[in-house]
């Protein structure tokens, strides 16, 4: 999406503050909170696809508006549909893919397959900094907006053709009740079984250090990578991270003692670069990305494994719900101890049960 790398930027030169653009970020972060477990029951009890569908529609509305009108109350409104969309989207196309592969006879692949879909994701950061590059000199935040709005109504399109699995009839509760017995399955799998919680709790807390992609470009800064070099070398890193995701599919492993060793080391690359404080030392990190992306993929897999019953959108819901939580956390250890305090809680984490919900043990 173009207007990723700069809507940031958009905000200020329409004459908004830190402050009112922190209170945009929150608002964003909040709406998407209280929308993650409903939506994902949405997506459950009528369309997982039809999620995916509405997703790209509201963050092209939201685009939209922020192209036709931009201020403070318009950029508002546009989080708010952003912040739904992107709720829709989380949970629903986990499940999506998942019922899809076990109505293939597939279900071993989805690691492999949720894998590849990470890294294009990654990997599709490339292309969308050249675009905002290309097209903002062209005709600026209206031309990059509009585009921005363009690819999110195709992204809608394409999700339209997604291929879903039939789903079993519901008993004879109406839409109305139904939605709310989805609601209440999913959430009190995660509560109650055993290995659903265990799995969730696992993928949370390796999840929220996702939230260190917000300090990549910082961190490059403070190593001294000239300002002009660093998009170019934040771009290592997130190559480091698609190919972890990518070969997942070719190399993935069950096994959790090879995973936490692979974590521990990925902490121990990210504390080297954090001692090292040398533009070179964005290498290490990309090295830490790439192998907690591989095991993050693993660890997710392990989750829609253990799952069971109509509710797959809404406990993956749960799981990107306390995932926000731990990224809070995260944060916090960043504002506390910078890079070495996360390389240790990422050194930590390999002590976690990777396994705790593998196949086989579901209750």
């Amino acid at each position: 999406m173009p207007l990723y790398p700069l809507y940031a930027l958009l905000f200020t030169d329409t004459g908004l503050g830190d402050g009112q653009i922190s209170l945009l970020f929150a608002l964003w972060s909040g709406v998407g909170l209280l929308a993650e477990v409903p939506t994902g029951a949405l997506a459950d009890r009528f369309s997982r696809r039809g999620a995916l569908v509405a997703a790209g529609v509201l963050q092209a509305v939201a685009f939209a508006v922020w192209t036709a009108a931009p201020g403070g109350w318009v950029f508002a409104a546009g989080f708010v549909l952003w912040g739904v969309g992107g709720a829709l989207s989380s949970g629903a196309l986990e499940a999506l893919l998942y019922d899809g592969l076990v109505a293939a006879g597939a279900e071993d692949r989805y690691a492999r397959v949720s894998g590849q879909v990470a890294a294009a994701g990654l990997i599709a950061q490339i292309p969308a900094a050249g675009a905002a590059v290309v097209l903002f000199p062209l005709g600026g935040y209206a031309l990059v907006g509009w585009v921005s709005v363009g690819i999110c109504l195709c992204a809608a399109a394409l999700a339209l053709r997604l291929e879903q699995p039939g789903k079993a009839p519901d008993d004879e509760d109406d839409d109305h009740w139904g939605y709310f017995a989805t609601l209440g399955d999913g959430i009190g799998q995660a509560a109650r079984a055993p290995a659903v919680r265990a799995a969730i709790l696992a993928l949370a807390a390796l999840a929220g250090l996702d939230a260190i992609d917000e300090y990549f470009p910082v961190m490059a800064a403070g190593w001294g990578v000239p300002t002009g070099l660093n998009p170019a070398l934040v771009l290592v890193v997130t190559l480091g991270g698609a190919a972890g995701a990518g070969i997942v599919a070719y190399t993935g492993t069950s096994r959790p003692a090879v995973q936490a060793t692979l974590l521990a080391v990925a902490g121990v690359a990210l504390a080297a670069a954090g001692v090292l404080r040398l533009p070179v030392g964005v290498v290490l990190v990309a090295v830490f990305y790439g192998l907690y992306r591989y095991v993050l993929v693993l660890v997710d897999a392990r989750l829609q494994h253990v799952i069971e019953g109509a509710s797959r959108a809404t406990v993956t819901s749960v799981a990107a719900l306390a995932t926000e939580v731990s990224a809070l956390a995260l944060f916090g250890a960043w504002a506390a101890g910078g890079v070495l305090l996360v390389a240790a809680l990422t050194a930590l984490l390999a002590l976690i049960p990777l396994s705790a919900g593998s196949a086989g043990s579901r209750r």
